[in-house]
C-alpha cells in the first residue's frame, strides 16, 4: 500500500494537476493507494508521524522541498518508511542533488520499481532539514518577498531579490565545524545535505545527499560594488574556488548569529537564533 501524501493548493494548482497523473498510473500498475490531502500547515508532519507506526509503510510525498521537509520531520519509526518524492512544488532543489526525476511519469516509475537506498538528512535539536539550512542573502530575500503585497509569484520573488542586492547587508556569524570555530562576516552562507537553494542557486556545489558529510557553502564580505561582478561566479558554483568564497566540510555544524541574523531551513525561515546540525547517514531510506 502506498501513501501519497499531496498539498492540494500546492504548486499553484501544479499538486492538483499531478496527482491526477500519479493516481492513472498507479491504477495502470495495479498498485493500491490511499490519498492524504493535507488541510494546514504541518498537517503533513502529522500524518507522516502516524503513518511511521506501521511497518512496510510506503510515503509518497508530491510537493517540493517544503512538502519533503514537513513529512522528514514527522517520521518518528525510520524502519517501517520508506519515502518516494514526486516533485511538484514551486521550489524543487533538493532533486538536483539527489537524482530524483523531474518528469512526473519517471518519478512514479522509479518508485513503482521498488528500488531502495539511503539519504541522509540534517539533525537540529527537534528540527530536520533535508536539503539545505542557513542564512544571509537568500533569508533577506525570503523575509522581503514575505511582505510584498503588490506582485505575485515569480515576479515578486525577482522584485524581492533586486531589491535585497540594491540593499545588500552583511551577517555577523560564529561558525563551528567539527569543534573548530571561526568569527565570519558573509553575504551568504548554507549548510548542505543537497547543493542548490533559491530555483537552482548552488551554494554547495560538491554536496552529496548520502556521503554522511555536509557541505558549508559561503560567501564573505566584499565591496558592494563588487557583487555583481561576484554573483556571475556564484550562480555557477566557482565561488568555492576563490579567495571571498570557500566550501567546509564536517559532520557537526553549529552556526551562531551574531547581530539579527535570521536562518531558514529548505526555504522555511525559522525563529531560532543557532543552528546545532548534525549529519544523520543510514537512516533514510528512499526509493532511487
Amino acid at each position: 500500500m502506498y501513501h501519497i501524501i499531496v498539498n492540494p493548493i500546492g504548486g499553484k494548482g501544479k499538486s492538483l494537476k499531478a496527482l491526477e497523473k500519479v493516481e492513472k498510473l498507479f491504477k495502470e500498475h495495479g498498485a493500491e493507494y490511499v490519498v492524504h490531502k493535507t488541510e494546514y500547515a504541518g498537517h503533513a508532519t502529522e500524518i507522516a508521524r502516524e503513518l511511521s507506526q506501521t511497518p512496510d509503510t510506503k510515503i509518497v510525498v508530491m510537493g517540493g522541498d517544503g512538502s519533503f521537509h514537513e513529512v522528514l520531520c514527522g517520521i518518528e519509526n525510520f524502519d517501517n518508511v520508506t519515502l518516494g518524492l514526486v516533485a511538484c512544488g514551486s521550489g524543487n532543489d533538493f532533486i538536483k542533488k539527489s537524482g530524483h526525476p523531474q518528469k512526473i511519469e519517471d518519478a512514479v516509475e522509479l518508485i513503482l520499481k521498488g528500488n531502495e537506498s539511503y539519504v541522509d538528512f540534517m539533525e537540529l535539536g527537534n528540527q530536520r532539514c533535508i536539503n539545505v539550512g542557513g542564512g544571509g542573502m537568500d533569508v533577506d530575500v525570503l523575509l522581503k518577498y514575505a511582505n510584498v503585497k503588490a506582485l505575485k509569484g515569480k515576479a515578486a520573488y525577482y522584485y524581492s531579490l533586486l531589491y535585497t542586492l540594491l540593499h545588500t547587508r552583511f551577517h555577523k556569524l560564529r561558525l563551528t565545524i567539527d569543534g573548530e570555530t571561526r568569527d565570519m562576516s558573509v553575504f551568504m552562507i548554507g549548510v548542505g545535505n543537497g547543493g542548490f537553494i533559491g530555483g537552482g542557486i548552488p551554494i554547495c556545489p560538491n554536496a552529496k545527499v548520502d556521503d554522511g558529510l555536509l557541505h558549508v557553502g559561503y560567501v564573505k564580505e566584499v565591496k558592494k560594488c563588487t557583487i555583481p561582478a561576484k554573483l556571475v561566479k556564484f550562480l555557477n558554483g566557482k565561488h568555492v574556488d576563490t579567495d571571498w568564497g570557500g566550501e567546509f566540510v564536517g559532520k557537526e555544524i553549529t552556526i551562531e548569529a551574531l547581530d539579527d541574523s535570521r536562518f531558514e531551513l529548505d526555504g522555511e525561515i525559522i525563529e531560532d537564533t543557532t543552528l546545532n546540525i548534525k549529519v544523520v547517514h543510514d537512516t533514510l531510506k528512499m526509493f532511487r
